[in-house]
């Protein structure tokens, strides 16, 4: 008997220990393919196989545009270029300190139309630690990553001649070809917002010997055999081993000095022989990040879809600091072309993620947020405005003065490494002035802003959204003076914040654009896109009034009235009018595809309305309305996004919705309720505390929350506080497939908006 019960408890163990060493690591589960099965004219997502560390300076990709193409990679292309360093926000935006390395087997060719290679899908394997192809002539390329630098790995067949080419991309670059040391140096220049100084230094070292080696010259395809150093528009290297090698390449770039690019060299890969050592250290930092919001329950799909969205949640802003010999952070400034110390960060447009992707952050990474949220007050003093979009310099892309929502969002949430006086000064500035770039720098259209208490259309362009947009960055701005006891500040938001206010038409129950002379601009039609409005219509901007809902359900006669315009968003038909834009752009094209009524969730000022239910008795609404567009427009394929990925926004959309949470009106400390898809929950915070989001009887049925207990007492509220979660506790929602219409229905229960909590 005993030696039966022994025999079963071994056999147990046994497979106790099968079934989690079967377990999949968290990394497994996401496709780094999400969103690449993308075109000018329709994106699902605009993004590239991304091979990186969490907020990289630097990332790797496969290229399979062409040089300068801002599709970088497509799902459809056949043929692979190169592998590049990129740092690339948006194929809009185009990327900046790029070059290329392209393994070439056989005869030596150099640009990048004539050395591309058929591939296959199937032969290749995409992670953010770990890229492998093997190309149709049989050269196997592979790509791990560090922050600020790279390891390749490529392995060529025996039978025919082995080069590696290095592409100095579209405009300047000077490459250095160092023999004896097995090893390139160098520097590119290429990007559009960048200042005349920025350098990308890079050094690259092989593994193994040169048999031969020479540099060429993109314009005129000149090769020049066993010239050593060349510099000039387009020029590239290439360096020759002997057949059927298997030869790795260790990468590191600065934006300092060569000598810092090769201190990082040491710093990152010094102690990495194999690529594998590579890989398996990324990999351990990737599940170490996934595993602080482990879920539980949900079908593999979901799965997939959630960690793949967090991936890309985790990508943007990139560092821009490097780390010298002491361990102390400096960086070249893309604002003033000077080195500083301390910390920057770039490559985010802030139109796009103060929605989703820094509230997140503010919960996942507040040490990294307090760091970003000194930089934003130096690079405005390095340039006089703060960023807008940077990439990795000032533009003016967009519209409003979202700066203010990040700093506002990080000092309600206790993220205080900043002065508030500073900030609303410069923000007051901001405010008052035009700035160098276009629409985002600055305020356009600020002289009317005080007199008028809107922009006037069409004298200055997206009027609409920019009124909408200013109005919620000055009550974000009132809101920090505010808190901080500011009342000179307090006292000139307190006016502007309900600007809004201004273009809301009773008559035709819609945000509109307003002339100069106050009188409206003629020919409504709330399908039509553009003119007053940015990128969306008037259905999708008319919701744009994060800061008082309350105020909105006012306007539009009550809740009642807002519920049944609301129920419309999602229901009318999907019809669409070019407008000002006079042809169709990838948004309309998507919201048609959709098909989720006028609600176009692939363009960011819309993605909040399904929350605002729980602003006006019904969030059993929101619920439903969340859980089925979560399911039907999110997938952890190439089609996995409804539109432009834009540095992590749309991707934190899913992951807060997922979680059952988001945060419509960055700059309070709320984040409103929704409908989680998974069982279970678990956040681990920086603070090495726990957040659990139960929900009980959760399916793709049972969306309903039924009632819910915050740290085991009933809870009604539709919203929960940052510190909430910060400081750690339980979240537990009984779900139903029967909505609750008697829960969260009190006064006391409906989020934050300043027209009730002044």
């Amino acid at each position: 008997m005993v030696r039966f019960l022994q025999k079963n408890i071994t056999v147990a163990c046994l497979l106790i220990a099968s079934a989690a060493n079967a377990q999949k690591n968290l990394v497994d589960y996401l496709n780094t393919f999400q969103g690449t099965n993308s075109e000018w004219d329709l994106s699902y997502g605009n993004t590239y196989p991304t091979v990186a560390l969490p907020f990289p300076v630097h990332s790797w990709s496969p290229q399979t545009g062409k040089n300068g193409d801002g599709w970088k990679y497509t799902w459809k292309a056949t043929t692979i270029r190169g592998f590049q360093e990129v740092h690339q926000c948006s194929p809009w935006m185009g990327d900046y300190g790029v070059f290329t390395l392209m393994p070439v087997a056989g005869n030596l060719v150099v640009k990048d139309n004539e050395r591309a290679v058929s591939f296959k899908h199937e032969n290749e394997i995409a992670k953010p630690s770990y890229y492998k192809v093997k190309l149709d002539n049989g050269v196997t390329a592979e790509i791990a990553p560090t922050e600020r630098g790279g390891h390749m790995r490529f392995s060529f067949p025996s039978s025919k001649e082995s080069f590696v080419v290095l592409d100095g991309y579209t405009k300047f670059s000077e490459v250095k070809i160092i023999p004896e040391e097995r090893k390139l140096v160098g520097y590119v220049t290429n990007g559009t917002f960048i200042p005349k100084e920025f350098k990308n230094y890079f050094v690259i070292v092989f593994d193994q010997p040169f048999t031969d080696y020479g540099t060429w010259k993109n314009e005129s395809g000149k090769i020049n055999n066993k010239n050593q150093f060349d510099s000039g528009m387009q020029t590239g290297a290439y360096v020759q081993f002997k057949k059927g090698v298997k030869v790795q390449a260790k990468i590191a770039s600065s934006y300092i000095s060569p000598d810092q690019a090769e201190l990082t060299l040491q710093q990152e890969l010094g102690k990495f022989q194999k690529l594998e050592q590579t890989k398996v250290a990324a990999d351990n930092i990737w599940n170490t990040l996934l595993g602080r919001v482990k879920v539980e329950g949900g079908t593999e799909d979901e799965k997939a879809t959630f960690y793949s969205c967090l991936f890309r949640a985790s990508l943007f802003s990139h560092k821009f600091y490097e780390i010298k010999a002491d361990g102390s952070p400096y960086y070249f400034s893309p604002y003033d072309a000077k080195v500083h110390d301390g910390y920057m960060y770039t490559d985010n447009g802030f139109w796009d993620t103060f929605r989703a992707q820094f509230p997140l952050s503010n919960i996942l990474h507040p040490t990294m947020e307090g760091r970003y949220m000194k930089s934003l007050l130096d690079a405005q003093e390095q340039y006089g405005f703060y960023p807008t979009w940077s990439n990795p310099g000032m533009s003016g892309v967009m519209v409003g003065n979202h700066a203010i929502s990040l700093l506002t969002d990080a000092w309600v949430k206790g993220i205080r490494t900043f002065d508030p006086k500073k900030a609303l000064e410069a923000y007051l500035h901001e405010a008052t002035n035009k700035g160098f770039w276009g629409g985002s720098s600055g305020r356009e259209g600020h002289e009317y802003w005080f007199s008028l208490g809107y922009i006037p259309y069409p004298t200055i362009s997206e009027s609409g959204a920019k009124t909408l947009e200013y109005a919620y960055d000055d009550f974000c701005a009132y809101n920090l003076a505010k808190l901080t006891g500011n009342t000179f500040y307090e006292k000139i938001f307190a006016r502007q914040m309900f600007n809004y206010k201004n273009l809301f038409d009773s008559t035709v129950g819609f945000m509109r654009g307003r002339q100069k002379n106050g009188e409206w601009v003629p020919n409504f039609d709330p399908v039509e896109w553009g003119g007053p409005f940015t990128e969306g219509n008037s259905w999708h901007w008319t919701w744009s009034v994060f800061h008082d809902i309350n105020g909105l359900i006012g306007m539009m006669g009550g809740e009642q009235k807002f519920n049944a315009k609301l129920d419309s968003l999602f229901t009318a038909p999907n019809t669409v009018k070019y407008g000002s834009y006079g042809h169709e752009i990838h948004e309309m094209k998507e919201m048609v595809l959709q098909n989720i009524g006028q609600y176009a969730h692939g363009n960011e000022p819309v993605q909040h309305a399904a929350y605002l239910y729980n602003y006006s008795r019904q969030p059993w609404k929101a619920q439903k309305q969340l859980r089925g567009i979560m399911a039907k427009i999110y997938n952890a394929s190439p089609s996995g996004f409804p539109g432009d990925e834009d540095q992590g926004e749309t991707s934190s959309w899913y992951v807060l919705s997922a979680l059952g949470l988001y945060g419509v009106c960055p700059g309070t400390d709320q984040y409103v309720l929704g409908s989680p898809v998974f069982n279970k929950i678990t956040i681990t915070l920086e603070n090495g505390k726990q957040f659990v989001i139960e929900a009980n009887n959760n399916s793709s049925k049972n969306v309903y929350i039924k009632s819910a207990k915050l740290n085991n007492v009933d809870y009604n509220h539709n919203w929960i506080t940052y510190n909430d979660i910060i400081n750690g506790g339980t979240l537990h929602l009984e779900m139903s497939d029967e909505p609750n219409t008697s829960r969260g229905i009190n006064d006391e229960d409906r989020p934050f908006s300043v027209s009730l909590k002044k």
